[in-house]
C-alpha cells in the first residue's frame, strides 16, 4: 500500500474527527493495520457457506471465496436447466460462471455450487444470507440443526417484513428460524456487476455483538471491499429497505424529465424519512452516525442513480397513461429485471400499512407520496409537490440529527 494513499487517508481521518460523523474506522488504513487484517489466518473462520446465488449472491461470491482459502465456498444454488437442458449447478461448477444471473464474470475456483440448501450448509460455522427473503420460510427448518451450534450468522437481505401494525426484521426472522442464534446483517451502496468487476466498495456490518462483527469483516473485506461495523443492526438493516422507497421517487423524477436539482432534494427529503422511520419503530437501538455509513447515505445515493428501482420507476412515468395511470409493475419487472424481484414496490405499500396503523402518514408525506402515485393513480408530477418543502419541524429536525452527529 503505497505512503501517499495512507497519508491522504489519515488525513482524510482528521478532517473528520471534529465532527463526529462515525468514520472513526478509517484508521484502518494505516499500513501494519491494514495489512494485519487481511493477513488473518482464513482456518480461524472455519467453514463458511453462501445461501444464495442469483446476481448479488454471485457477486458476493467473488468477494468472500479468496477470503476462505485455502477451504471451498460452498454456495446453495436454486436448480434449475438452462437452455440448453444443463443444470445450472452443473455449469457453475464445470466453467465456473454463473450464466444464469452474473453471465461473464469468472466465479474463483474455490466456489462450489450445491442444489440442496442442508448439504450446502451442513456444519457451516459462518452463514450468508444473500436471496429473496420469500424462501427463507421454506430453507430455514432445513438449515436449524445442521449448522454449527456456533454459527455466525449474516444477512444481506435487503428488506423488511410488517406484521399487526408493526416492523419485524427479516434478521429477526432467520434468529427465530435458527433457533434463536443472532443475525447480523451487512447492507451498503454495492451494485453487483461493479463488485464482480473488482471496483472499490464499501459495506457496513450491523450486529449486536462486536465480536460478530469483527469475525464477519474477515469474511468479506478485501483490499476492494471496505468494511466497517456498527452495533446498529436494526438502523443498518432497515435503511436497505427504505432506500428502495426513495429509489422510486427519483425514478418518477427521472421519467417526468427532471434534473439534477430536484433529485437531489429527493434524496435528502427520502433520508430524513427514513431517520425518521427508524426512529419511530427502534428508538432504543438507533444511532444517528449509521446514516452516514455505506449503509446510509451512501446506498441510497447509488440506488437513486444507478438501481433496479429507480429504474422501474423511470419506466413506470414513460408509460403513464391518462385514462389506465402508469405501466404495470408486473409487466416492467419481467421486462427489466432479468428475472430479479422489484422491492421498492412492496416495501412502498408495506410501509404505508403500517403507518396507518400507527396513525403517523402525515409524519412521512414523500413515503405517501411515493405509495399514492404507484398504487392509487396520483399523477407522479406530485412527486415535487410543495409539502415536501422544508418546513419548520423538518428544519429542527434536521439540525438535531447534526447535533447529535457531533457528540
Amino acid at each position: 500500500m503505497s505512503r501517499k494513499v495512507v497519508n491522504l487517508a489519515s488525513l482524510i481521518a482528521l478532517l473528520l474527527l471534529p465532527f463526529g460523523l462515525g468514520f472513526q474506522n478509517l484508521a484502518f488504513a494505516t499500513a501494519a493495520n491494514y495489512k494485519t487484517r487481511l493477513s488473518m489466518a482464513p482456518d480461524s473462520l472455519g467453514k463458511v457457506v453462501l445461501v444464495g446465488s442469483g446476481n448479488f449472491g454471485s457477486a458476493m461470491a467473488t468477494v468472500i471465496a479468496p477470503n476462505v482459502l485455502p477451504k471451498d465456498l460452498n454456495m446453495w444454488v436454486f436448480e434449475e436447466n438452462l437452455s440448453n437442458g444443463e443444470k445450472l449447478t452443473d455449469y457453475i461448477n464445470k466453467y465456473h460462471e454463473n450464466p444464469r444471473y452474473l453471465p461473464g464474470i469468472t466465479l474463483p475456483s474455490n466456489v462450489v455450487a450445491v442444489p440442496d440448501v442442508a448439504e450446502c450448509c451442513r456444519d457451516a460455522d459462518v452463514v450468508v444470507f444473500v436471496l429473496p427473503h420469500q424462501f427463507l420460510s421454506g430453507i430455514l427448518p432445513k438449515l436449524k440443526d445442521v449448522i454449527s451450534p456456533r454459527a455466525r450468522i449474516v444477512s444481506l437481505i435487503k428488506g423488511v417484513d410488517f406484521a399487526d401494525g408493526g416492523v419485524k426484521l427479516i434478521s429477526d426472522t432467520i434468529s427465530e428460524g435458527l433457533g434463536g442464534r443472532p443475525c447480523s446483517v451487512m447492507m451498503g451502496a454495492n451494485v453487483a456487476s461493479e463488485i464482480a468487476r473488482n471496483e472499490f466498495a464499501e459495506g457496513t456490518i450491523g450486529c449486536r455483538d462486536k465480536t460478530d462483527g469483527e469475525v464477519l469483516k474477515r469474511v468479506f473485506q478485501t483490499e476492494k471491499f471496505r468494511v466497517t461495523v456498527v452495533e446498529d443492526g436494526p438502523g443498518v438493516e432497515v435503511c436497505g429497505a427504505l432506500k428502495n422507497i426513495v429509489a422510486l421517487a427519483a425514478g418518477f423524477s427521472d421519467g417526468l424529465g427532471f434534473g439534477g436539482n430536484t433529485k437531489s432534494a429527493l434524496i435528502r427529503l427520502g433520508l430524513l424519512e427514513m431517520i425518521r422511520f427508524t426512529r419511530l419503530f427502534f428508538p432504543a437501538t438507533t444511532k444517528s452516525t449509521t446514516f452516514w455509513e455505506s449503509c446510509g447515505v451512501s446506498d441510497l445515493i447509488t440506488t437513486c442513480y444507478g438501481g433496479r428501482n429507480r429504474k422501474c420507476a423511470e419506466a413506470f412515468v414513460k408509460a403513464w397513461d391518462a385514462e389506465k395511470g402508469g405501466g404495470d409493475w408486473d409487466a416492467i419487472e419481467e421486462k427489466l429485471l432479468n428475472g430479479q424481484k422489484l422491492q421498492g414496490t412492496l416495501t412502498a405499500k408495506d410501509v404505508h400499512a403500517v403507518l396507518v396503523a400507527r396513525k403517523a402518514v402525515d409524519d412521512f408525506p414523500l413515503f405517501t407520496t411515493v405509495y399514492k402515485i404507484a398504487f392509487e393513480g396520483l399523477h407522479p408530477k406530485n412527486i415535487v409537490d410543495v409539502r415536501h418543502i422544508l418546513n419548520e419541524k423538518d428544519g429542527k429536525e434536521h439540525n438535531n440529527i447534526i447535533g447529535r452527529s457531533r457528540l
